[in-house]
């Protein structure tokens, strides 16, 4: 996890680390290792000091966005006293950064628009209304979601057993709108099960779902078992490491891109930054 904002999910940042007034350092240890954020510096440092380190591969941290990359690298770092500082809010990379897709596996050439669900009615967000941090509607109010202790989470959630669970896809790459609707509906459950374990305030955006997906095509690897690593490692480090209820403080502008997971919960997000709102009781 970096400084930089990553993702569900590659992502250049412009950070640089200093640790205690020394660059970081990257050896023979970790050869898979060519950072280019912060938080990828410390990644690269952790396994040169352990190589057998419990965090996932270079590339697949890479992946995810930076709230959750802080989240992978707390209790490693902490072992070896390294700090891990603050995640940032960073603009989307340009897709030209992405890497390139293979022949066989070539994902749209624009930027996926925003994801649009029917869950929560024909008329849409349209009758709604964000005011700061809750979005009211007619007959029903939702708040903003933060991130929750363990103590408040159901007993059982961050257990072994509870799986992230996504689909993996086996439809024809080139129909993009059935790539869309999978990857519409994995999303929505990818919102449900990072709130079950108290992550919602540090979860990706769409469209770094989908272009997590894409790259992970490219490379010929299953996303939603990489998915489930990811789920696997957020659970195991729940359980030990206590998290921030807000990773930073800005809001959304508007409602233009926010969707409905269900009737219970929208989602908001800028490209960059996703928001959840649950619907107050």
């Amino acid at each position: 996890m970096t400084c930089a904002s990553a993702v569900i999910s590659g992502y250049v940042r412009a950070c640089t680390l200093v640790l205690l007034g020394m660059a970081p350092v990257v050896s023979q240890a970790a050869p898979q290792c060519q950072p280019q954020t912060e938080y990828e510096k410390l990644y690269c440092q952790i396994k040169a000091k352990d190589a057998n380190v419990a965090l996932p591969s270079f590339e697949d941290f890479r992946r995810n966005d930076p709230q959750v990359q802080a989240l992978l690298l707390k209790r490693p770092a902490a072992r070896w006293g390294l700090a891990v500082p603050s995640p940032k809010v960073a603009p989307e990379p340009e897709t030209s950064a992405a890497p390139k897709a293979s022949a066989q596996v070539t994902p749209p050439a624009t930027e996926p628009p925003s994801r649009k669900s029917p869950a929560f009615g024909n008329t849409g967000l349209g009758e709604c209304t964000l005011q700061g941090d809750s979005i009211r509607c007619p007959g029903r109010q939702f708040e903003l979601v933060s991130n929750q202790p363990n103590r408040a989470l159901p007993n059982g959630v961050l257990s072994e057993e509870n799986k992230l669970g996504l689909p993996s896809f086996t439809g024809d790459l080139k129909d993009e709108v059935s790539v869309r609707r999978y990857l519409s509906t994995a999303y929505d459950r990818y919102i449900v099960k990072m709130l079950e374990i108290g992550l919602g305030g540090a979860t990706m955006s769409f469209t770094r779902f989908y272009n997590g997906f894409w790259r992970h095509q490219s490379q010929g690897v299953d996303y939603a078992q990489r998915m489930e690593s990811t789920y696997h490692y957020l659970k195991q480090d729940k359980k030990t490491l206590a998290v921030k209820a807000r990773l930073h403080s800005k809001l959304p502008a508007n409602l233009d891109n926010c969707s409905a997971v269900n009737g219970d919960i929208l989602v908001c997000d800028d490209v960059a930054t996703s928001w959840v709102f649950v619907r107050a009781r």
